[in-house]
């Protein structure tokens, strides 16, 4: 999709589902796309349907959404896949009230996004790892289970480069959430820059796009 202002609204993301199962590459399976700026999906689920649920079907990146539009909002979508659900390319979003579901990498990319979300994984997992340089993650007032592995996070490529990464756990609860045996070089963010991550300001513009947003959108 490539139209600025575009509103998509379903049923309820249990009754409208977008599914496909293309897998040859990142950059062309994904389900929808979004390239515009400006654009609302409410109520609907988005499907890769490859290697989902897990088969024996050799194991691909599988896009349900790519969205790399700026000023995006998703309000009580769900997003199911096996591997890189959900490409959050680059731009600024907002997850409200939605499900994300997948097995490796199912939530990735550049975007400055705020959610506030169900994250649901398969099997024991990390919180995040660092694909690219100067990865930033924050898990904030988040209930995480058991699934969570101690160490939290991976360096993955970035072994020596631990600080130029921004990873990061404030006020969250559950078995999963125990900071104690976490990577020595998780950070620890000054209130000021807490705040800043978590304000809508982190994600709205001078014009501010987040408060006009019609109010009706977030009614059920």
């Amino acid at each position: 999709m490539d139209k600025p202002f575009i509103y998509l609204k379903g049923e309820g993301k249990r009754n409208t589902y977008v599914v496909w199962d293309a897998h040859d590459s990142i950059a062309t399976s994904a389900t929808f796309t979004s390239e515009a700026d400006n654009t609302i999906a409410k109520c609907i689920t988005f499907v890769n349907s490859y290697n989902s649920p897990p088969n024996k079907k050799p194991m691909k990146t599988a896009v349900a959404a790519m969205i790399q539009g700026d000023k995006s909002l998703f309000y009580r979508c769900g997003f199911f896949g096996f591997q890189d659900t959900l490409w959050d390319v680059s731009g600024r979003h907002y997850f409200k009230l939605c499900t994300i579901q997948g097995a490796v990498d199912f939530i990735f990319g550049a975007g400055q996004s705020l959610y506030e979300c169900k994250i649901v994984g398969n099997g024991n997992t990390y919180l995040g790892r660092a694909w690219r340089d100067y990865a930033r993650v924050l898990f904030y007032n988040s209930s995480m289970s058991e699934i969570i592995v101690p160490k939290g996070w991976d360096c993955w490529y970035n072994v020596g480069r631990e600080y130029q990464l921004t990873f990061a756990e404030h006020s969250c609860k559950g078995l999963g959430s125990n900071t104690a045996r976490r990577v020595k070089w998780i950070k620890k963010l000054s209130p000021q820059y807490l705040n800043h991550l978590t304000s809508f300001s982190f994600i709205d513009d001078k014009q501010g796009w987040m408060r006009k947003l019609p109010f009706h959108i977030f009614m059920a």
